[in-house]
């Protein structure tokens, strides 16, 4: 599995592509995730486009992603989620737990409206 990493202003998207069927190879995006903690980023979208499938370990990457980027005060965001990736979120309820978005551009957007919401308070 390879990632490719693009900044979108204080935004990093990572795209990974394969499988994340657990072992090193899908651990290393949770391992990117800490690294850009450390770096002082605390806004993520993992553009799951070309994920063709993903099992326990790879949900268990995603949420471990998410927990620890909350953790430090940020937020993770899904985008282009396939379907049949998709339909796993639904029967594990993980839909109701991930913010996931049809383009990378409305999941980078959503976190600058979530900033305009919060100066607006």
């Amino acid at each position: 599995m390879t990632i490719k990493e693009e900044r979108y202003g204080d935004v990093v998207v990572l795209a990974p592509k394969g499988k994340m069927m657990g072992g090193p190879e899908t651990q290393a995006l949770h391992d990117r995730v800490k690294q850009l903690i450390e770096e002082g980023v605390r806004k993520v979208v993992i553009d799951l486009k070309d994920v063709k499938w993903l099992n326990s370990s790879g949900l268990g990457v995603l949420m471990g992603a998410m927990t620890s980027l909350r953790n430090a005060g940020g937020d993770l965001k899904l985008a282009r989620v396939t379907e049949k990736v998709q339909s796993l979120f639904m029967i594990t309820k993980l839909i109701t737990i991930f913010d996931t978005y049809d383009t990378v551009e409305e999941a980078v957007k959503s976190f600058q409206e979530e900033e305009k919401k919060e100066e607006s308070k």
